[in-house]
């Protein structure tokens, strides 16, 4: 994986039920959550594409709520 100078790379220990609750509310957040909590839409719309990607590998490891 290449990153960037711009980037950060996290890493997060979580137990199963940790990560299994984060999937859940990731999932539940849409929008008006992030734009009640941002300054603008700007930042909203930033945020919910961070979740997106902490959805998205969650998902990978097999937490991924319907």
């Amino acid at each position: 994986m290449t990153i960037s100078s711009d980037e950060i790379y996290l890493s997060v220990s979580l137990s199963e039920k940790e990560a299994w609750d984060l999937a859940q509310f990731l999932k539940r957040t849409g929008f008006a959550d992030y734009r009640s909590q941002a300054v603008d839409d700007e930042e909203a719309y930033r945020m919910m594409v961070v979740a997106e990607k902490l959805k998205s590998n969650l998902a990978v490891i097999g937490y991924s709520p319907r």
